[in-house]
């Protein structure tokens, strides 16, 4: 009968990390203590001490090895624009999370208010803008995105960096990671314009994210209120709008986006009506720069 090495590996692993689970439930439990006023426990135990239980260190490289299997699932579906830099955490051999760091857009909210105007040539020398801040699920809550932010900020190549993120807003991890929150982006006013149409015909503000919600909402109206909704994207137009119809210009163009919603599709629509549902996020506008002493 064949040896049942898996098996034994299996046990092996789970017994690992219950021993782990108990290290930490006692190390929590043994700084605690219970708040008459706040009628809570209180535990003295930081997200550090959490870390350091870990046998095996967290540490920033270069680059995750796609070929053996390193890959993390982004939530954003877009591409990501022309990358510089690629970090990644490891603990161990597992990959914990990555950080892309890319060559700036050409405008960006917020940049006006700490640098000077700058041809391309110089800003793509002088800028870089963070794309992504990616950590494992099994390792959120313990201050990662931080240490991937702040370890890898001075190994970007640049004198500046920036990043504009809507996760920031209600998670400062940038802002601890050494980043000054310099202005808040508010929706503009061609999404508040169609949001009050959509409102109008009972569609859940929240939801305007989820394509196939917002899809399922649209077949279940009448032919003249999606008249109504193609009417407003026509009214407010936004050049994230008229880019979705013009992928080979960087603003769209006007005519094409009118001929184009006169004949568009349910797909498409709930398309445009997800692009909406991002316009109306908030997103915070951060900037780094390095010190010379």
């Amino acid at each position: 009968m064949p040896p049942r090495v898996a098996s034994e590996l299996i046990m092996h692993r789970r017994s690992a990390e219950r021993l782990l689970l108990r290290r930490i439930r006692s190390t929590i439990f043994s700084t605690c203590f219970y708040d008459k006023d706040r009628r809570e426990i209180i535990s003295r135990v930081t997200r550090q001490d959490l870390l350091s239980l870990v046998s095996e260190p967290v540490e920033v490289g270069l680059f995750p090895d796609v070929e053996k299997g390193e890959v993390l699932v982004d939530y954003r579906s877009h591409r990501i624009a022309a990358p510089r830099k690629i970090f990644c955490l490891k603990r161990g051999n597992e990959l914990c999370g990555v950080i892309v760091y890319c060559y700036p857009p050409s405008t960006s909210f917020g940049r006006r208010l700490v640098l000077p105007n700058m041809p391309m040539r110089e800003l793509n020398k002088k800028l870089s803008s963070i794309s992504r801040v990616v950590v494992h699920p099994k390792y959120r809550t313990i201050g990662l995105g931080s240490k991937l932010v702040h370890e890898t900020l001075h190994l970007a190549g640049t004198e500046y960096v920036e990043m504009s993120a809507v996760m920031a807003k209600y998670n400062p991890f940038a802002e601890k990671a050494g980043m000054k929150k310099i202005v808040e982006q508010e929706p503009p006013k061609e999404a508040l314009g169609i949001l009050r149409t959509l409102q109008g015909l009972g569609f859940n503000d929240q939801l305007l994210g989820s394509e196939k919600c917002v899809l399922e909402k649209l077949q279940a109206l009448e032919g003249d209120e999606i008249g109504r909704i193609k009417q407003a994207f026509v009214k407010y137009n936004h050049p994230r709008f008229m880019k979705a119809f013009s992928y080979h210009l960087p603003f769209g163009a006007k005519r094409t986006y009118r001929e184009q919603m006169e004949h568009l599709n349910l797909e498409k629509l709930a398309h445009l009506v997800k692009i909406c549902g991002f316009l109306m996020q908030i997103k915070v506008y951060l900037f780094w720069r390095k010190q010379t002493y």
